[in-house]
Formats: structure tokens, C-alpha cells, sequence
């Protein structure tokens, strides 16, 4: 029988393991009892919701003790809320005192807010409902008398050593199913195996391009794979049989490929691939292009300078987050900038001129500023500010989503806006901005409160947009918001929020605050990931490119590395070829 076993961690400092990220729900799993495999990285995978002020301001919040209760064929979640540093609640609702052991480093009594999840698989919560003193008693007390805590209370603390800073809450019995399901979810697929048919028959070196290897992986998901074949000895002006081996493409890119480069996408136009990014080296005052025929060569493409601060009156310093975008027939792109002062940074577009190249300055457009449909400004410059633009269409619609922020008359954080496109002037809206996303969770707002950075991957029945947040430190990570086909982008209800954050300083080793990423589909189909982060807790944020895998349930994931991407044991295909003319 698998076991569950909730837990919170110690915080290590604000810049590995910030409080607000250690005081949240975390998991482990175990089939004997005695022995937990952390999941999601050791990383939180509930946590506290902020609550808002009248005022649109937030409280950040954070929880301890996450207690678990199986009723009714699902699971509730009873936990204590805690201000965002795991302190007391400074907003006491229906609050309870609560003594925390030694082992959490903590002792006295303090005021906590009880609240209540439910749950069925551990990934996919209600909203926390906050509940009365009596009732998380009760729930405590009902956990506390099952035998599964008598039993394997002081076993699962033993069990816990292997986890760095773990503070066990409550351990569950589970079922098989639900443990092969979290195990898979919550950890990074691997390379599994490799599938090709025993023969196959064409009559040109053209045809033999159209076969594909499967790769297989360790949650059941799969992947094509284009094969570099050895075809010495092969005569295809010659029918016959011939035995064929070949290696599965793989393209390497070492992090970072790009020092001091941020907010980094790229894009294949015209046969070659462009790739852009923010310019950290020198203050955010320019926008270089990198241009190349082939996508492995981009790492080591010479820059070419399409837009500085200087050219125009109204443009600026603060050159922020371009984005390539085709729409239409025209390359667009899309980045923020400032006439003059950092709180007139808004969004703004320039596109490429008809037969323009890319690497000519003088081919680009001046820049548009986004303004709503009837010309109006989306906010008021000196007191808000818009950044990160992106646009995508789906279902037939063109939409452009950004991050803004209010500063006066008081600092709300970043917010994501959503709105129709007008695809004959992309420099325009074409309906009302309406929220789509505000930076509730812990892990949105350590160390301030931001949500950024969007950029859509759709795929055939189901739009993901991911996003970045907290600070542009090593707390920055990536964010997964989901909505099905036929709903009304719109419409924020519609749109499902992960509860934990898809990629973070803890998903690859020596990769810090990963965040502000973007997607590119090369000539093979296969998706990208371009992304920025630091090799370095104190390093300087650099750009990095790996390729996006689709778990088992669809959705992305970007951590996995090119090691589990292609086991060297499974990166050698064989088949019998058969030439027919």
C-alpha cells in the first residue's frame, strides 16, 4: 500500500528557499512507509492564496501544518493560513492558536486562520475556504485517531532525512493509481525507450525524411524524432534491401547561449531562424537581431543592431522584452519602451517593411505605440505602465496579453490584462482589457508582486499560456495558466491556473530565477523553449533554448534536460530498408 506524506520546509534564505515558498504544501510518497521520495523538486505544490484589499492591493499569505483528510472518494486539505513570511495572520478570520513543535524551529502560540481545500488527485484544488476553529479541531482530531498516524507518524519523520529541510505534517494511504499518477506528474520525465518500424520501403532519399523515430518516456507520454541515418553504401537509384542505423537528432545548446541576454525569442522566418532579447550589458538601450540558417548555429550568430535609444524622440532607454510575431504576411515585434522616465514604459510595435530584411535597421518601422481601439491610452502614463506584450490568435481571433502595473496612488503589483487583437493594425485593440491574472500565490509574489511576461503555446484542442513571476531574482519563475477550446478567453473563470509554478532555480541544477520565456517551432515541428535565467545565484541573467515535451496530460513541460530527453542507450535506430523505384 503507497503512502502520502504532507510537509512544509525550513526556508533556507531569500535566495535559495524563501519563506514564502518553504511555508506551502509539499509531497512525498512512499510504498513501504518508511522511505519518501520527494516530488516537484522538493518544491511546494499548494499554497497560500493573497487576499485583496478594497483598494485591488494584496495580502500575501502562506500556510502550515497541511493536514490531509480522505472523505467521500477525495481528499480535504486543512491547513493554517499564515501572513506571507509563515508569521502570524495579521488578518485574524475566525482565527485559531497553534503551537508549533521544536523541529520547526518555533515555539509559543500565535494566530492562525484555518482554511479548507478539497481535492481529488492532489493537483487540481477548490479555492481555500476559510472555516471556523472548531471544525479544524475536529479534522485534526479525526486525522490524529486514524491508525495510518499512530503508525507511521514517528517513521515518516525518520523517513523524511533524505529531504532537505522537510517538516512533516500527516501521512495518508493512497492508491496505487494515485500514486503512479503523482509519481509521473510531479517528476521530470525521462527517456524510456525508442520505437521504428522493422522495415520500411521508399524510392528517394526525400521519402526517407518522412519517417520518424517515437521516443517514449516515463510518464507514458511520447515524442517524434527526426534520425540522422548513415547512408553510406546506400545506391537509392538502385532497388534492393539494405540494413540502415541511424542516430536521433538531437540538438545541443549549452547554458547559457547568451550572456546578458533576457527575455530571449525567437523565431523561423523566411527559412532562417531570428533570435532577439532584452540587452542587459548595457542598460536595456538597444535591440540586436541574431540571424542564422540553421537553429544550432544561433548560439554563435554574429548581432546585428536594429533599434537603440537614440534614433527616436519618443524612444528611449528601458528597451524591454521584444517578441517576434507573425501576423499576416508582416513580421512584427513587440516590446516596451519609455519616451523618457521608467513610469512611461509602455508597449509598443514596429514591423518589417514589405521585402525588408531583418538585420537592416532601415527596414524596420518606427515604432507604434498599443493604444485601445478608439485611440485612447490602455493607462495613464506617470501612474501605470504596460510591458511584456505578446499576440497570438486562436479560434480565429487575434488577442494581445500584457503585464501591467499601477504605481500611484498605490502600488498594486503587475497584473496580466487580456484583449482582442486588430490584426490589421496590431498596434491596436480591438475590445475592452480585461484581468486575466493577478499574482495570488506564494509563489507570485516572493519578494514582489508580479505577474509577467506571457507567451501562448496552443496546441489542438487546448491554449496554454505561460508567465513569469515574483522579482527578476532567483525567485523568478514560470507559471502555467490553461484554457479548453470553445471558451471565452475573456472570461478569467474560464482559464485554470496550476498551482505551482512550472519551472524555478530548483527545475535544472546551476540554472537560477528561470523565467520570461517564449516558444519557436524549428523546420522538423519540434517546439522550443527559449528562456532566461542565471548561471549563478549573483550571475547576470542569460539566455538558454531547450525543447518543449508534452507529459501525459498535454501540457508542457520545460525542464527537461537534453540527459533525459535522449538516453544514449536508446539514440541508435535500425531497420530494413527497402528501395522500390
Amino acid at each position: 500500500m503507497p503512502y502520502l506524506l504532507s510537509y512544509t520546509r525550513k526556508p533556507i534564505d531569500n535566495i535559495l528557499y524563501d519563506a514564502r515558498l518553504a511555508c506551502s504544501m509539499h509531497i512525498a510518497v512512499s510504498t513501504d512507509g518508511t522511505r519518501y521520495k520527494a516530488l516537484n523538486h522538493n518544491s511546494g505544490i499548494l499554497f497560500g492564496k493573497a487576499t485583496e484589499n478594497a483598494d485591488g492591493s494584496l495580502n500575501p499569505k502562506a500556510l502550515r501544518k497541511p493536514y490531509i483528510l480522505e472523505t467521500d472518494g477525495y481528499y480535504e486539505i486543512i491547513a493554517l493560513r499564515t501572513a506571507g513570511d509563515g508569521e502570524a495572520d495579521p488578518e485574524i478570520d475566525n482565527g485559531i492558536k497553534a503551537i508549533f513543535e521544536d523541529n520547526e524551529e518555533k515555539s509559543g502560540e500565535s494566530a492562525y486562520t484555518p482554511v479548507k481545500y478539497t481535492t481529488k488527485d492532489f493537483l487540481i484544488y477548490s479555492e481555500p475556504e476559510v472555516i471556523a476553529p472548531d471544525e479544524y479541531l475536529k479534522a485534526v482530531t479525526k486525522i490524529r485517531s486514524q491508525s495510518v498516524w499512530s503508525s507511521l507518524s514517528e517513521t515518516a519523520i525518520k523517513g523524511c532525512d533524505g529531504i532537505e529541510g522537510a517538516i512533516p505534517c500527516c501521512v495518508v494511504k493512497i492508491s496505487e493509481e494515485l500514486y503512479d499518477r503523482l509519481t509521473k506528474k510531479l517528476t521530470t520525465p525521462y527517456n524510456t525507450g525508442v520505437s521504428f518500424p522493422e522495415s520500411i520501403t521508399v524510392s528517394s532519399k526525400e521519402e526517407l525524411k518522412e519517417y520518424r523515430a517515437v521516443s517514449s518516456y516515463s510518464d507514458g507520454s511520447t515524442a517524434l524524432r527526426s534520425v540522422e541515418w548513415n547512408l553510406d553504401g546506400i545506391d537509392f537509384s538502385t532497388p534492393g534491401d539494405y540494413l540502415l542505423s541511424g542516430r536521433l537528432r538531437q540538438e545541443h545548446f549549452e547554458f547559457p547561449i547568451a550572456l546578458h541576454r533576457a527575455d530571449p525569442c525567437m523565431i523561423r522566418w523566411n527559412g532562417k531562424y531570428l533570435f532577439i532579447a532584452t540587452n542587459d550589458a548595457d542598460g536595456n538601450h538597444t535591440l540586436y537581431i541574431r540571424e542564422s540558417d540553421t537553429l544550432k548555429d544561433i548560439a554563435s550568430a554574429d548581432e546585428r543592431l536594429i533599434l537603440d535609444s537614440d534614433t527616436y524622440e519618443n524612444i528611449k532607454g528601458l528597451l524591454w522584452a521584444p517578441e517576434f510575431h507573425v501576423i499576416g504576411d508582416r513580421l512584427y515585434i513587440f516590446f516596451a519602451c519609455t519616451p523618457g522616465e521608467f513610469f512611461c514604459e509602455e508597449s509598443h510595435v514596429m514591423y518589417l517593411k514589405k521585402n525588408g530584411n531583418p538585420l537592416n535597421k532601415k527596414d524596420w518601422s518606427k515604432p507604434k505605440r498599443v493604444v485601445k481601439a478608439d485611440g485612447s491610452d490602455i493607462c495613464e502614463a506617470g501612474k501605470e505602465i504596460t510591458l511584456d506584450m505578446t499576440a497570438f490568435e486562436w479560434e480565429g481571433k487575434w488577442y494581445a496579453v500584457w503585464s501591467e502595473r499601477q504605481f500611484l496612488p498605490k502600488d498594486l503589483g503587475a497584473w496580466l490584462y487580456i484583449a482582442e487583437l486588430n490584426p490589421e493594425k496590431p498596434w491596436m485593440l480591438a475590445g475592452e482589457p480585461k484581468v486575466l491574472s493577478k499574482p495570488e500565490p506564494g509563489w507570485a509574489n516572493n519578494h514582489t508582486f508580479v505577474d509577467e511576461g506571457p507567451f501562448a503555446l496552443p496546441t489542438e484542442n487546448r491554449l496554454y499560456l505561460t508567465f513569469s513571476s515574483a522579482a527578476v531574482d532567483t525567485s523568478y519563475v514560470v507559471g502555467l495558466l490553461q484554457i479548453e477550446k470553445g471558451k471565452d478567453l475573456l472570461d478569467r473563470k474560464n482559464w485554470r491556473k496550476t498551482e505551482y509554478p512550472i519551472l524555478t532555480s530548483r527545475s535544472v541544477p546551476g540554472e537560477y530565477g528561470t523565467g520570461h520565456n517564449a516558444y519557436m517551432t524549428d523546420a522538423d515541428g519540434t517546439i522550443w523553449n527559449t528562456y532566461h535565467a542565471r548561471p549563478g545565484t549573483e550571475a547576470p541573467r542569460s539566455s538558454g533554448i531547450r525543447r518543449v515535451h508534452f507529459d501525459m496530460d498535454g501540457e508542457p513541460v520545460l525542464d527537461m534536460t537534453e540527459d533525459l530527453d535522449i538516453n544514449p542507450i536508446f539514440g541508435i535506430v535500425k531497420t530494413r530498408l527497402i528501395i522500390r523505384r
